[in-house]
């Protein structure tokens, strides 16, 4: 037996997507819990591979507070509310960016991180595969390791990266290329760079 068929992203099963929840929230405020359910495992599951799970409870929990209190300013010509709140989310790992690079090397070093082992569920030696990628991604300027993580694991398109961080969309594809760039650059003077390459996803080269 089949189940009901699945929303489009962004619609409830009562086919309002998220601009219509944010309005409605803005006259019954509950709604907007809706919003959370519908997008927060994604949001921390990004926070979590960039942050480490502690983190990403607070982050998230963040987000959607922030959300929350500015939904009477959301541009509602955009339908889905994804590049919104990885935009919030992102600005808020920027704050973060220390304990970021500092996991990045730690893992590029040593190949296991208490931080960093917490992003996926994968066992240390799978980790130990990461280490050349976390060095490559820690030599990253924040900017473009925003846009290029954005790309790779909040699966965005170029335009949603550029609502997300408010930036040009020239910029996004500029700052991808500086950053696909680097991080070929320094895969390809390890041993590891066939398996950590598909660390990010497999079209993130392209």
């Amino acid at each position: 037996m089949t189940g009901p068929p699945r929303a489009r992203p962004g619609a409830a099963s009562d086919g309002r997507d998220d601009a219509d929840v944010i309005t409605q929230s803005l006259d019954e405020p509950e709604l907007f819990a809706g919003l959370y359910d519908r997008h927060a495992p994604d949001i921390h599951r990004y926070a979590a591979r960039r942050l480490g799970e502690g983190a990403a409870d607070d982050i998230t929990a963040e987000t959607f507070l922030i959300a929350f209190r500015t939904r009477g300013r959301y541009d509602t010509a955009h339908r889905l509310a994804r590049p919104w709140l990885y935009g919030i989310a992102a600005n808020l790992i920027g704050k973060h960016r220390r304990t970021e690079v500092r996991a990045l090397k730690a893992l590029a070093r040593t190949g296991h991180d208490p931080v960093a082992a917490s992003w996926s569920d994968r066992s240390d030696d799978r980790l130990t595969v990461q280490a050349p990628l976390a060095g490559a991604l820690a030599s990253l300027s924040p900017g473009d390791r925003h846009v290029l993580l954005l790309v790779a694991w909040a699966d965005l398109g170029y335009q949603e990266v550029a609502d997300a961080l408010r930036i040009p969309l020239g910029t996004v594809r500029s700052r991808l290329n500086r950053a696909r760039r680097k991080v070929r650059e320094s895969l390809n003077t390890d041993p590891a760079f066939t398996s950590a390459e598909q660390e990010l996803n497999p079209s993130w080269t392209n």
